[in-house]
């Protein structure tokens, strides 16, 4: 997810990897940089309610006993609105961005294309990185990397295997029309189909919207438009067959009723405790779901409109960047290597994480249990590899795109106030003023 405010230009140069202070590293022995043997506080800006980055930095602190980390925890919304002034102003080793094409244009991101070169992530495949490279014009899929990930994230749909016996659905749903029989069963037993966070700054309906769109559509369209290809509207077609599906699910009361209220921590929390049969949400949450109800969670990809499509998702990494004004950038730049490669590290990113690893393609895997929510995801990640349906999130088109424009759309659309069309329409105008177009 992503949403920022206006952003500020930073002093520091965004072409250069190693300009930064860094005080206390030093080269490793293979000659890559490394945090050295003297103490290092590495200071970090995270996003609260994910165990993930902590559980790395905890695992990272007892491997090189040298390291501590000073870490800052914010709500993503309040990360995304902050992180221009926040990379200006009192500058983070390392922080969990929410989109990098404005922070990276704006010189507040390190280059990371030296760091890319000593460490050897410029051979591991290029789809793990092209999302977090960005060129002189702020476009993204090329030019200079900015960014890097904990993890390679994916989302799609989990379910309540309970409640799905209820109305009879023993097998995931393949199709779009089964997704929808499984939706009418589940309201017709008194089940609520999908409970979906949608208020706050952060418009959960944009989780399903996008599905939608994969279903209907060219996963590649919405790549376009969200990395700025000449041209590229959201307001095509297709997606307003998959607006207007969403508009369909909403009037025919699939939702919870308090929608519009409902933050992602209630989502979960119903969710758990058995009152819906539906979550659209990210593989981030496979751990935890393996160990709250384990047994009873499972997870698949959402189905294409045809029986025997491709399937797409949205599928990004975890992203995390450098400051241009990062105190210790070689340690961080260190640290990030060691996620993706440490075989400690990707454990934890597997069994914590409940995603793949970033890393070479033949990198170390740890075994997963069969019939756990991870080993779903993780299955699901490789059919994604196979049908090249890969994207990146609608909400990281801009940095104010999800703030301003997807969440109040999608909320007045709820309320009856917004319909497909004019959801499509007033995005798409908002998004050109973003560009600059």
């Amino acid at each position: 997810m992503a949403l920022a405010a206006c952003s500020s230009p930073g002093s520091a140069p965004a072409d250069t990897a190693t300009t930064s202070a860094t005080t206390s590293a030093s080269a490793s022995a293979d000659g890559a940089p490394s945090c050295g043997t003297d103490p290092v506080t590495l200071s970090a800006y995270i996003e609260t309610g994910f165990p993930l980055p902590k559980d790395l930095a905890d695992e990272f602190s007892k491997q090189y006993p040298n390291v501590t980390f000073d870490i800052r925890e914010d709500q993503f919304a309040v990360i995304t609105q902050n992180a221009p002034r926040v990379l200006a102003d009192d500058p983070p080793d390392l922080m969990r961005l929410p989109q990098v094409s404005e922070l990276a244009k704006d010189g507040l991101l390190l280059n990371l294309d030296s760091y890319a070169t000593a460490f050897g992530w410029d051979q591991w495949p290029a789809s793990q990185l092209e999302q977090m490279r960005v060129d002189s014009e702020g476009r993204r899929g090329d030019g200079p990397l900015y960014a890097m990930g904990l993890n390679f994230s994916m989302t799609g749909v989990f379910y309540n295997k309970e409640l799905a016996a209820k109305i009879g659905m023993t097998e995931p749903p393949t199709t779009l029309a089964e997704f929808d029989d499984a939706l009418a069963k589940a309201k017709a037993a008194g089940i609520t189909p999908i409970a979906q966070f949608n208020g706050g700054a952060t418009g959960g309906l944009a989780f399903p919207l996008q599905n939608l769109m994969a279903s209907y559509g060219d996963p590649a369209a919405v790549n376009a438009w969200i990395w700025h290809a000449p041209g590229a509207t959201i307001d095509t077609p297709t997606n307003l067959k998959a607006a207007e599906h969403l508009q369909q699910w909403i009037s025919d009361g699939y939702f919870a009723d308090d929608i519009n209220s409902m933050d992602y921590a209630t989502m979960m929390s119903r969710f758990i405790d058995g009152k819906s049969l539906f979550i659209f949400d990210g593989d981030w949450e496979s751990g935890n779901l393996d160990t709250q109800m384990a047994g009873n969670a499972g997870f698949f990809l959402f189905p294409p409109a045809e029986a025997g499509g491709k399937f797409a998702a949205m599928s990004a990494p975890l992203t995390y960047g450098i400051s241009a004004k990062a105190e210790h950038a070689d340690c961080a730049a260190f640290f990030l290597d060691w996620v993706a490669t440490n075989e400690q590290a990707r454990t934890i990113a597997v069994k914590v994480g409940g995603s793949h690893p970033m890393g070479p393609s033949d990198a170390f895997m740890p075994p997963v249990d069969a019939g756990t929510v991870t080993a779903e995801t993780l299955a699901a990640g490789a059919q994604i590899g196979a049908d090249n349906g890969s994207m990146d999130f609608i909400a990281n088109a801009t940095g104010a795109i999800y703030a301003k424009s997807w969440t109040p759309n999608l909320q007045k659309m709820v309320a009856g106030q917004q319909d497909a069309q004019g959801l499509l329409t007033s995005v798409q105008a908002d998004y050109e003023s973003q560009i600059g177009n």
